[in-house]
C-alpha cells in the first residue's frame, strides 16, 4: 500500500507539487511571452493538468479523511463541501477579477506589445475589454466554464478557475457513481460519459478557445482522483489504480493531444504515483523516494503550495506589462533568454509579495469563514 498513515491530515509532497505547479505555469508563460523556449517549461497546459490532477486527488484525500465526522449521506456534508470550496476560490478570484477588469485596456495594450515584437496572431480585444454586464455575471457566478464565448474572455488564467467549480458541483455525484459501480468501473464509466459529451459537442460544432469545460478534462480529475482511491489498497490493487490513473492520461481530449503532451501527461501522472507509492519500489530506491516526497513537504515547499493559488492568479497581471516593458527597452538588442532572465527577476519576487499579501488578507479570512458558517450547521439526513 501506499506510504500513507490514515491518522495523517496531510501528505508530504502535495505542498511541493502545488507550489511547483504553479511556478511551472508561471515560468512557462515567461517563457512563451519573451520569445525563449525551453522543454518541458515552455508547456505551462502541463502544469495546469498537474494542478487538476492534485484538485481531483485532494477531494477524494478530504472526502475519505472527513467520512467519519462528515458522512456523505446527509445533505449538509454536500453543502459544507460546497461553501468550502466557494470560499476557498471565490474571494480572491472576484478581488483578481475587479482588478483585471480595471487593468484590462492596459493589459491589451502590453499584449499587443507582445505580440507584434514576437511576430504572433493578436490576442481578442474582447478578451481584455469586455466590461460588459453579461461577461461580469457569467464570470462571477462561474458559469463562464460552459460557454465556449465567455470561457476565455478576462485577461486572467482563469478558464481552469470555471473548470475547477464546475468539478466541485459535480464531486458528490461523480463520488455516488464510484461508490455504487466500484472505483475503478465508475472511473471508466465516468470517463466514457465525459469522452460521449466532447464528442457531441463536436460534432454539433461546438468548440471551446480553451478546455474550460469539465468534460474536456474530466479523465485529468479521474487520474488523481484514482491515486487517492489506492491509497488503503494493497500493492497490486494500487499499482493498478496508477495503471488505470496513466491509462486516463492518454485520452486524446482536452487541450493539445499530440504524441508528446500525452506522453508528458503520462509521465506526471507516474512521478505522482512513485512520490505516494514508494513503498512498492525496492528499499533502496523507496528510500530515496521517501526522501523527496518529505522534502517536498518542507517548510518552503509549504510556504509556496499555501501562496500557488494567489500566484496563479496574480502572475498575468504582473507578467505582461512587464515582459512589454522588456521588449520595448531593449527590443532585439539583447537574446530571447536574456529577455526572459530579466522578466523572471522582476516577475517572481512580486507575484509572490502579491500573493502572500492576498493570502494573509483575502484567501485565510475566507478560509476561517467557511469553518464559522459550516460549524453553525446542524447535520440534517438526506431525503430520498
Amino acid at each position: 500500500m501506499a506510504d500513507y498513515d490514515p491518522r495523517n491530515t496531510r501528505i508530504d509532497c502535495l505542498d511541493g507539487l502545488r507550489g511547483l505547479a504553479s511556478l511551472w505555469v508561471m515560468i512557462g508563460h515567461a517563457l512563451l511571452l519573451t520569445g525563449w523556449r525551453l522543454p518541458v517549461l515552455s508547456e505551462p497546459d502541463l502544469g495546469v493538468d498537474l494542478f487538476i490532477m492534485l484538485s481531483g486527488f485532494l477531494m477524494v484525500f478530504h472526502y475519505q479523511l472527513r467520512a467519519g465526522k462528515e458522512p456523505w449521506d446527509l445533505t449538509s456534508t454536500w453543502v459544507s463541501f460546497w461553501v468550502r470550496r466557494f470560499l476557498r476560490i471565490a474571494p480572491l478570484y472576484y478581488l483578481l477579477l475587479a482588478i483585471a477588469f480595471m487593468l484590462g485596456a492596459w493589459l491589451f495594450e502590453s499584449r499587443m506589445v507582445i505580440d507584434a515584437f514576437l511576430g504572433r496572431t493578436p490576442q481578442s480585444p474582447q478578451r481584455y475589454l469586455d466590461k460588459g454586464l453579461t461577461n461580469g455575471l457569467m464570470h462571477v457566478s462561474f458559469l463562464f466554464g460552459l460557454s465556449p464565448d465567455y470561457a476565455y474572455r478576462t485577461p486572467l488564467p482563469d478558464w481552469s478557475i470555471g473548470l475547477e467549480m464546475q468539478f466541485y458541483a459535480a464531486f458528490p455525484f461523480i463520488m455516488l457513481l464510484l461508490k455504487k459501480a466500484g472505483w475503478l468501473k465508475g472511473a471508466l464509466f465516468t470517463a466514457i460519459i465525459a469522452a460521449g459529451i466532447v464528442s457531441a459537442a463536436n460534432l454539433l460544432g461546438i468548440h471551446f478557445p480553451m478546455p474550460a469545460f469539465l468534460p474536456l478534462k474530466m479523465h485529468i480529475f479521474l487520474c488523481g482522483m484514482l491515486l487517492a482511491l489506492g491509497l488503503h489498497a494493497d500493492g497490486p490493487k494500487a499499482a493498478l489504480h496508477g495503471g488505470a490513473a496513466m491509462a486516463l492520461a492518454l485520452l486524446p481530449i482536452g487541450g493539445d493531444m499530440t504524441a508528446t503532451k500525452m506522453l508528458m501527461r503520462v509521465v506526471l501522472v507516474g512521478v505522482f504515483f512513485v512520490l505516494l507509492y514508494h513503498r512498492l519500489a525496492g528499499v533502496a530506491l523507496g528510500g530515496k523516494l521517501r526522501a523527496v516526497s518529505s522534502s517536498l513537504g518542507n517548510r518552503f515547499f509549504h510556504w509556496l503550495g499555501e501562496l500557488s493559488f494567489g500566484a496563479y492568479l496574480w502572475h498575468l497581471i504582473f507578467l505582461q506589462p512587464i515582459a512589454a516593458y522588456i521588449i520595448s527597452a531593449f527590443g532585439d538588442t539583447i537574446s530571447a533568454a536574456a529577455r526572459f532572465a530579466a522578466v523572471t527577476a522582476i516577475l517572481v519576487p512580486l507575484v509572490y509579495l502579491a500573493a502572500w499579501a492576498t493570502f494573509l488578507a483575502v484567501e485565510r479570512p475566507g478560509q476561517r469563514l467557511a469553518k464559522r458558517l459550516i460549524g453553525r450547521r446542524k447535520p440534517q439526513p438526506a431525503r430520498a
